[in-house]
């Protein structure tokens, strides 16, 4: 994992919203975004928006079941982010 990736996830991490829709989606294993709204007490452009800064860090993908899009974490992703910090 290089340095960008690193500071890229970093970054998405840093946020307290962000953090918080992380370990949601992770300790359940995916959410939908209706889901997340309920949880978390945020509206769905702000989910969307936060959703999109962790898929583009590589901290969750989302696939199609349907008419709802599932997101779930990418463990890979949290691994190699953690050994690279390890270093």
């Amino acid at each position: 994992m290089n340095r960008s990736q690193i500071e890229k996830i970093s970054k998405a991490l840093a946020d307290e919203t962000r953090l918080r829709i992380f370990e949601s989606i992770s300790h359940r294993g995916h959410m939908n975004c209706g889901e997340i709204v309920t949880l978390r007490g945020v509206t769905p452009a702000t989910v969307s928006h936060h959703l999109k800064i962790l898929s583009e860090a590589g901290l969750i993908r989302c696939r199609r079941q349907g008419q709802f899009v599932y997101s779930e974490a990418v463990p890979e992703t949290v691994e190699k982010f953690t050994r690279a910090l390890a270093k």
